[in-house]
């Protein structure tokens, strides 16, 4: 079937993934970790699949990365038994489900606050065996995480002394670029450990646009989400290119109300709003000078005064996310498309699961 036929009979809009190029990214990761020494432990929050979580697996990876608690529980009972949740789980109804994941896999946890700790404590004081917790530490993002060395250690000492956990190292999210600072921060963080008699056994590190570094945190583990299928963020980071994005939404052309104009059928509801930085919402590859410059809920605006062809009414284009990621959590399911062409749904099963 001809590029244009087949797209002909999408019912738009629609996220369509390109299974070649994920095995390839599933790839491309496992060797970059093994290069490093550094285990692969990928993050489900990008495709929230079990299938494609399993496909990792089966490239190497060990274990995996969730968000959520909910996205974590869903995964434990597909038969993932090496968990971690990189977020503080805090709030009360959280703490029974805890205990009760707790008892089931193989699970750590993280925190960079004594309330935190003390919740957790509170939920596990009683479980058969501790539950394990890293300290997250902010090493220049300036999102979550502890701001020091001395803090770092000081929450591990916590953390060890509270009923039912155990200290098990650290978890950063370090900026983009070097890693000198996250580096350091980990060396010092390692020392004032020992000298409190706290051993760092795990350091996770982690983020798509870091892989060039991978190993240069003295990380143990690497957490990478949005390489599976990329987006137009990691290609403006330089850490992939257009032949290494797999999830395209396919949208159609719904009318061409005044000249230079276009609409979609794709809006926020199907696209990522997340401008980060672009002055658009979204790249069209097959019209490169086409610009989504406005969304509503089922609309999306193009302007295409500069295109030297226009596609036409019913013509159903493809657009690049910004941010993939947040693109998988509107639909319930994407279609794989196989190298032959197949075309098959999956469900987006972690959809949803904010809690």
């Amino acid at each position: 079937m001809a590029e244009s036929d087949w797209q002909a009979q999408l019912d738009t809009p629609v996220p369509v993934v390109d299974m070649a190029t994920v095995r390839a990214n599933i790839r491309a990761l496992q060797d970059d970790c093994d290069r490093a020494g550094v285990t692969n432990r990928p993050h489900i929050k990008t495709h929230k699949s079990i299938m494609l979580a399993r496909l990792q697996i089966e490239h190497g990876a060990r274990g995996i990365t969730c968000q959520k608690l909910a996205e974590a529980e869903l995964m434990a009972r597909a038969g993932f038994d090496d968990i971690l949740i990189s977020y503080n789980i805090i709030g009360r109804p959280k703490m029974p489900r805890l205990a009760e994941l707790h008892e089931k896999v193989d699970l750590r946890v993280v925190s960079d606050n004594e309330t935190v700790v003390d919740g957790l404590s509170a939920a596990v004081a009683t479980a058969s065996r501790p539950l394990k917790v890293l300290v997250e530490c902010d090493t220049g993002r300036q999102r979550c995480g502890v701001p020091s060395p001395a803090a770092a250690a000081e929450l591990a000492e916590r953390i060890n002394s509270a009923p039912g956990l155990t200290f098990d190292g650290l978890m950063l999210y370090p900026p983009s670029g070097p890693t000198g600072d996250s580096a350091r921060f980990v060396t010092k963080t390692r020392e004032l450990c020992a000298q409190k008699g706290l051993q760092v056994t795990t350091v996770s590190a982690g983020g798509t646009p870091n892989r060039p570094h991978i190993g240069g945190c003295g990380e143990t583990e690497y957490r990478a989400g949005t390489c599976i299928y990329n987006d137009r963020q990691m290609i403006r980071d330089g850490v992939a290119d257009l032949s290494d994005c797999a999830l395209f939404v396919y949208t159609s052309v719904i009318g061409h109300p005044q000249p230079g104009r276009i609409m979609l059928d794709a809006g926020s509801k199907a696209l990522s709003s997340d401008l980060l930085s672009f002055d658009d919402f979204g790249f069209l590859p097959d019209y490169p000078e086409a610009r989504i410059y406005e969304f509503n809920e089922e609309h999306g605006f193009v302007d295409v005064s500069r295109c030297t062809s226009v596609p036409a009414i019913g013509e159903v284009v493809r657009v690049l996310p910004n941010h993939v990621c947040p693109v998988s959590n509107l639909f319930d399911q994407v279609l794989l498309r196989e190298a032959d062409g197949t075309l098959r749904p999956l469900r987006v099963d972690a959809r949803g699961m904010c809690t």
